[in-house]
């Protein structure tokens, strides 16, 4: 779980755009950018090349 305040105020380092926690994978996602960023040990990792590219589902906000 990640604290809410945190989440109020981290946005994704390459669209700039709010992120949205994704309990389910444990990771910040920024649909703007089409990417999923890991939460690891509860530390939120903010690298682009730590995250993983959305499907075309995810980024419209559908389920899997």
């Amino acid at each position: 779980m990640i604290d809410k305040k945190l989440l109020s105020i981290l946005v994704c380092p390459v669209s700039k755009a709010p992120l949205e926690y994704d309990k389910e994978n444990d990771e910040l996602v920024c649909r703007a950018s089409g990417l999923a960023y890991p939460i690891r040990d509860g530390i939120p990792v903010m690298l682009e090349s730590e995250a993983r590219q959305l499907t075309a589902d995810e980024k419209l906000g559908k389920e899997h």
